[in-house]
């Protein structure tokens, strides 16, 4: 899907050239914390990553992020929040070495949302919106200053640790109350949907590899398994089994590239009983067999190592 509306893109252009200069810089990882960029400098493949709870802003380029069947395509001035984790195929559709695909990426803290509710506590409340892992909107352009000074604090280490928790609170009361605010909610408020569903995600990705029982995770949600099933599949586009299998093969994906484990063992480790099982269903979501796959993954990155 598409967001609707948008933002005049020529008020990121500040914005834009700095966090450019910064990423060509320090690459992803910036010296603010909760603060990373997503840079890239030609069309990507298909991706699989865990996207955690955060706030992407695209300046420059074009991805998509596709969740079950669920896609979602977002260019400058469009943000996309995660409110929990999941798993999710993406794509960079738009870079080139001259204007490369550059986002902001930002982490979403449930307490400090949950702080910035009781500002707003006695207001009239905004609707809830039908839970969901993934939203994308046009950023508030309230929120523009905000990130051009949080990203300036890279250049300025003896403000960061005292100025960057403001403004990242400052960010988050915007978005707040502006088109994500109902979304936002959902992260801050603990007894929310997406809170509780959040709950057995958590379950899942910390014991993926054993065998997975709705009946628990709809007590961890505090749900019955009809409402949790219902309400999970809701909030990832999958269901409980299905988000499961995603997990175990980007991890099993993970251990053969840095591990380089035979296939059997990778499969046994992440809870598959068959082998057969674990390579037709690794097949199925990356293309390739399992050992084929990694040594051609291997292959493929091996030069950098080199560089």
């Amino acid at each position: 899907m598409d967001r609707k509306g948008g933002m005049d893109i020529t008020r990121l252009e500040t914005l834009r050239t700095r966090a450019v200069a910064l990423w060509r810089r320090c690459g992803r990882e910036t010296p603010v914390p909760g603060l990373a960029l997503a840079g890239m400098e030609a069309p990507s493949g298909q991706m699989h990553c865990v996207y955690q709870p955060s706030l992407c802003i695209v300046l420059q380029g074009e991805k998509v992020s596709r969740l079950g069947d669920q896609a979602f395509r977002y260019g400058p001035g469009d943000c996309l929040i995660t409110s929990v984790e999941v798993p999710v195929r993406a794509e960079i559709v738009t870079a080139s070495a001259a204007a490369p695909y550059l986002a902001i990426v930002l982490s979403l803290d449930a307490g400090m949302v949950a702080d910035l509710l009781l500002e707003l506590a006695g207001e009239e409340a905004l609707p809830a919106p039908e839970a969901a892992a993934l939203s994308l909107h046009p950023l508030p352009a309230e929120a523009v200053d905000p990130l051009e000074r949080l990203v300036a604090l890279a250049d300025r280490p003896r403000d960061l640790p005292v100025l960057a928790p403001m403004i990242r609170r400052e960010i988050a009361w915007h978005l707040l109350n502006g088109p994500q605010g109902a979304t936002m909610r959902q992260i801050g408020l603990a007894d929310s949907r997406t809170a509780r569903i959040g709950r057995a995600i958590a379950w899942v990705r910390e014991n993926f590899a054993s065998t997975l029982s709705v009946a628990h995770l709809a007590a961890l949600a505090g749900m019955s398994p009809a409402t949790f099933h219902r309400h999970f599949k809701a909030v990832t586009a999958m269901t409980p089994v299905q988000f499961q299998k995603h997990l175990r093969l980007q991890e099993a994906r993970r251990l053969l590239l840095s591990e380089g484990t035979d296939v059997a063992q990778v499969g046994f480790a992440i809870g598959y009983e068959s082998p057969s099982q674990f390579s037709r269903e690794y097949r199925r979501m990356f293309g390739a067999p399992p050992g084929r796959d990694g040594a051609m993954i291997r292959r493929a990155v091996a030069p950098e190592a080199h560089v």
